[in-house]
């Protein structure tokens, strides 16, 4: 069988796996955490603290550390741009699927907003757990047929003459957003840079990032 044929019997085999699955497979996950709570192994408060500090916090660090370095190193942000999956080597943190990765940029035209309507797909190894909202069946199918009302709903407001592409990862595909880098940060280091960047704004969740103060 030729590479591109097992290719293609992979991608096959994974729609089919994911065809079968309860419409949120963080069901599994949820009745390990409710029979860890039960057990009195752990309180529903402390997992709930947890997951939302890896999930906004510690995860999405190493996204924020690759755009921070794309947006002060023009050659690593043209690798970046052209093959995200070979990039994202120069860290160590391929993973599940980011062989194929692809990284969108924002402008001032264009917003891109991620989705998988299939199942929910996600780049963990750069982002961390998603947020549970990713995988929710509201998000998944209103995000292509109507993503500024969605985008609304996140407080994100998108000028009429700014375009929204939306891309719908596959189980081959992963996109990563890159954001618009802030005025007023073209001194910063790659770390001062970093610490602004959220796991929303790689995922099209928000647009404008916040400098420290608010300002």
């Amino acid at each position: 069988m030729s590479d591109s044929r097992k290719h293609s019997k992979i991608a096959e085999l994974h729609q089919h796996l994911h065809a079968h699955l309860p419409p949120d497979p963080a069901l599994r996950v949820k009745a390990l955490e409710d029979l860890a709570v039960e057990k009195g192994l752990v309180a529903r408060e402390t997992l709930d603290t947890w997951v939302e500090m890896y999930a906004e916090k510690v995860g999405p660090k190493r996204g924020a550390e690759v755009i921070a370095r794309a947006w002060t190193d023009p050659e690593y942000f043209t690798r970046l741009r052209e093959d995200a999956g070979q990039a994202i080597k120069d860290f160590g943190y391929e993973g599940h699927a980011t062989e194929h990765l692809i990284a969108v940029e924002n402008t001032d035209e264009v917003h891109n907003l991620v989705v998988c309507t299939l199942c929910s797909c996600y780049p963990f190894a750069l982002l961390g757990m998603s947020p549970a909202w990713y995988r929710s069946t509201a998000y998944r199918a209103r995000a292509v047929r109507e993503p500024r009302a969605v985008l609304s709903e996140f407080g994100v407001t998108i000028p009429a003459d700014v375009k929204i592409r939306v891309w719908d990862s596959t189980a081959e595909l992963r996109y990563l957003v890159i954001p618009q880098r802030p005025k007023g940060t073209e001194s910063w280091s790659a770390e001062q840079l970093a610490s602004l960047i959220t796991r929303d704004s790689m995922i099209g969740t928000q647009r404008e990032l916040v400098l420290e103060g608010g300002e």
